[in-house]
């Protein structure tokens, strides 16, 4: 059984059936089998999106946790531990994001892949999944 966190972006474009996710992250999604989590920081950084008017759902954020839920999708907290590795991480010029950061923390202290199609993250030792 796979384990995988999901990017926001991804978790946003399969909330709104967006085309720009790839067919094989699709499949992973909706592969019972597989562990998925999405990241407490990415649901901040919708909340931030939307109170901003910078993102608007198709579906209300105050009915995303029960989504989540029936599409078994585990919230993941940050913890100490994630933490401090956020603070190993090194700091590339391209690559500042904390929402980001704190993704790889995470995925690296729990040895689970994650599922984004930002290019980016390859700039880390971790494993990403997209096509």
């Amino acid at each position: 059984m796979a384990q995988f966190l999901i990017d926001t972006h991804v978790l946003i474009w399969y909330l709104e059936d967006d085309s720009q996710l790839s067919a094989n992250v699709a499949e992973i999604l909706e592969d019972t089998r597989h562990n998925l989590y999405v990241s407490i920081v990415s649901l901040w950084e919708i909340a931030i999106k939307s109170g901003l008017g910078k993102l608007k759902l198709k579906i209300e954020f105050h009915d995303l946790k029960e989504v989540l839920k029936r599409l078994s999708i585990e919230i993941l907290s940050i913890d100490f531990e994630d933490t401090q590795t956020y603070l190993t991480l090194p700091l590339f010029e391209n690559h500042r994001d904390p929402f980001d950061r704190i993704l790889v923390a995470q995925v690296m202290r729990r040895s689970i892949a994650l599922v984004s199609g930002d290019k980016k993250f390859d700039l880390y030792e971790i494993h990403r999944v997209w096509r």
